[in-house]
């Protein structure tokens, strides 16, 4: 299949080619054709499958080949993203895919200034890229209006329900018409996913790619069993003795990413971490430094994670094990896309055993471990508790927190099949 064949219109598919791409990913073959009839979609798509695009081209085809009335431009689509970068993500998709419709949209997030944001909303616009958050605090203020809401898009709701965001969602839906079209995606048909499609949605299309649990077949795993104290000096003796360029690593905690990062800097490794307590403009560098290749180590935490989004990441490392065995699945998937193969390295201490063998219990398969010479586990180690709360229980407790962001660095990719590269739950 080509994308010629789903039924866009000559400015969209001009604009696909140019980006390099001819055929759709399975997601987007199901839902574009699932989002042009107009009916309410509810899509598990996860990380790497081509999902945004899944969303924003057939949105960019009813919404440039749409009757409106002369005058001012009214807001027509809300998309609605749980982290700031995977709303400036989105935004570039709907910016790149859409830059021949005459269509305008516009990103708003917290932790920046807003006042641009409500010139650009002022300005007149057909797309919203949001969080919750900063949306509801404009709204507030009475700078944007949803009453013209045509289409809505929740991304990554299971995210969002995982940060607390329920409450807000819901003060955004009262506030839109009650005819529109809903598209729900999210990474898993949760319980709870499905309780919040039984009150959106009319009737949807349901379309699932890919089991939830699956880890992709391009991802060499391995699990490296360390002492918890040898794990920097193991972590830095991998980097250097195989030349490794370009390092996502995971932290369990804020404190954990800071820590690492100094470390790692006091062995020569240019590194930097990415997390909630980090600026706006602080998180923006670190993954614009990361993508172009200036820093070897992006440390990060899971819930700021959501939204890293790079083609052919070689290497992603579980510094510590994830609580939630299904973020082990996130977390590796951000390797070994776009038909290139992918290593997943997790360092494992006795305090993690547990967490490993529920890991394994998800995705139903044994991982290799391997004991790198001269970092061998102490046999007599105690387990030591680990806080089980997970961080995205720690998110909910907060009062509406803000998105998270950063703009991904642009590159021109090779010919390949489908425009996979700037979505994040894709």
């Amino acid at each position: 299949m080509l994308f010629t064949d789903l039924g866009l219109s000559e400015p969209i598919l001009r604009a696909i080619k140019e980006e390099g791409y001819t055929s759709p990913t399975p997601i987007q073959a199901k839902s574009i054709p699932a989002v042009l009839k107009g009916g309410d979609l509810l899509a598990a798509a996860q990380t790497g499958t081509g999902k945004t695009a899944g969303f924003t081209l057939p949105i960019l085809q009813r919404l440039s080949t749409s009757n409106v009335s002369s005058g001012k431009r009214l807001l027509r689509v809300l998309i609605l993203t749980p982290t700031r970068e995977l709303a400036a993500q989105v935004q570039e998709s709907v910016e790149t895919y859409g830059k021949y419709t005459g269509l305008k949209s516009t990103v708003i997030f917290g932790g920046v200034g807003a006042n641009p944001q409500i010139k650009a909303i002022a300005a007149g616009l057909d797309i919203l890229v949001a969080t919750p958050g900063r949306l509801l605090d404009l709204m507030s203020q009475n700078f944007v209006s949803l009453n013209h809401i045509e289409i809505l898009v929740l991304d990554e709701a299971d995210r969002m329900l995982d940060m607390g965001f329920l409450r807000d969602i819901k003060k955004i839906l009262a506030a839109l018409p009650k005819k529109r079209q809903n598209l729900l995606f999210s990474a898993t048909f949760s319980t709870e996913i499905k309780k919040l499609a039984d009150g959106l949605l009319n009737a949807p299309e349901l379309i699932e790619v890919a089991r939830s649990n699956s880890t992709n077949e391009a991802i060499a795993q391995l699990i490296h069993p360390v002492d918890r104290t040898k794990k920097h000096p193991l972590l830095a003796h991998l980097i250097k003795s195989n030349d490794w360029k370009q390092v996502l690593v995971f932290t369990r905690t804020k404190h954990g990413a800071n820590k690492l990062v100094t470390q790692l800097e006091k062995d020569g490794i240019t590194s930097m971490a990415i997390h909630g307590n980090k600026s706006q403009s602080a998180r923006t560098k670190a993954l614009a430094d990361f993508k172009a290749g200036k820093l070897t180590a992006l440390v990060a935490t899971d819930i700021a994670a959501r939204g890293i989004d790079i083609d052919q990441l070689p290497h992603v490392v579980n510094y510590d094990l994830p609580n939630v065995p299904e973020d082990y699945v996130h977390r590796i998937g951000r390797t070994g896309r776009a038909g290139s193969n992918g290593v997943a390295v997790s360092l494992v201490c006795v305090d993690e055993h547990q967490m490993l063998r529920d890991i394994e219990k998800l995705i139903k398969q044994k991982l290799p471990q391997e004991v790198i010479a001269g970092f061998e586990p102490d046999p007599n180690a105690v387990a030591q508790p680990i806080q089980l709360r997970s961080q995205q229980h720690q998110q909910s407790r907060r009062p509406r927190p803000a998105g998270s962001g950063g703009a991904p660095t642009k590159k021109t990719p090779a010919k390949r099949s489908g425009p996979a590269k700037r979505s994040t739950h894709r």
